[in-house]
């Protein structure tokens, strides 16, 4: 099956890459701090970085002290933009799709990715390979969107007062997982909808062992200056994982 390649299309990549570099958006506010909040200690770490776009994440390994970075992207406009801003000897930057994981050479310490799974259709497949990379007791950690987002296909999304406040989020379809279509940047984007206990469970049935997992939410700093982040009381956007990989005969 082909793989969505959304980040080249020109709409959507220079969307999102302006949304990027929005001090206040989501993802500088909750889910690139609380990702790398789970991070051990990279000194001289192997690290493989699944859907690493613009290369910040892979930069940000190898300056906490990583030894080798690989980044994964199927985004050729994504990786250009990685190899002009964000190149070190230590970086490899690879076009491929993360279904393709298996073509990776080596074994790695840990495995991380940024808000690309939902965008996954076959995540057992995926993480079956991401265990088969990593080395006995190496660390797979993840971020996506919650699934109390991602369940989210049509209508509309927040039950509003008469004056046009959020009172709560619609849910529907919940246990219906698989493809939702949503507009974002472009029309008809494709995600994937999985239920929490399906995620927990696929880490389970592929070898892993979940250690913490955060639904970020705003504290009393963050609300005073960006007072509509209030909404995420009502329905976090993203969920970040940290899984272990449990320990077989056979080690790096």
């Amino acid at each position: 099956m082909a793989q969505q390649n959304i980040y080249d299309n020109d709409t959507f990549f220079e969307g999102y890459r302006k949304l990027r570099g929005n001090e206040g958006s989501a993802n500088n506010l909750f889910e690139i701090p609380a990702l790398f909040s789970l991070l051990p200690d990279l000194t001289g770490k192997k690290v493989l970085d699944l859907g690493c776009g613009f290369g910040e994440h892979c930069i940000e390994y190898v300056n906490r002290g990583a030894s080798e970075v690989v980044g994964l992207d199927i985004s050729e406009k994504m990786l250009e933009v990685a190899g002009e801003e964000n190149s070190d000897p230590r970086i490899t930057y690879l076009r491929l799709p993360m279904e393709e994981l298996d073509k990776v050479e080596g074994q790695f310490d840990i495995v991380i990715s940024s808000l690309a799974f939902h965008y996954v259709e076959d995540f057992s497949g995926v993480v079956g390979m991401i265990n088969e990379k990593l080395c006995d007791g190496g660390f797979f950690i993840f971020s996506q969107e919650n699934p109390l987002t991602s369940t989210h296909g049509q209508g509309p999304r927040w039950t509003r007062d008469e004056a046009g406040n959020k009172i709560y989020v619609n849910l529907s379809n919940y246990g219906v997982e698989g493809e939702r279509e949503t507009t974002w940047f472009v029309d008809n984007l494709k995600k994937y909808h999985r239920m929490f206990s399906t995620i927990v469970n696929t880490l389970v049935d592929n070898g892993f062992s979940v250690e913490r997992m955060i639904e970020p939410i705003p504290d009393d700093k963050i609300l005073e200056k960006y007072p509509d982040q209030r909404d995420l009381f009502h329905k976090p956007d993203f969920l970040i994982v940290k899984a272990i990989k449990r320990k077989r005969s056979k080690t790096c």
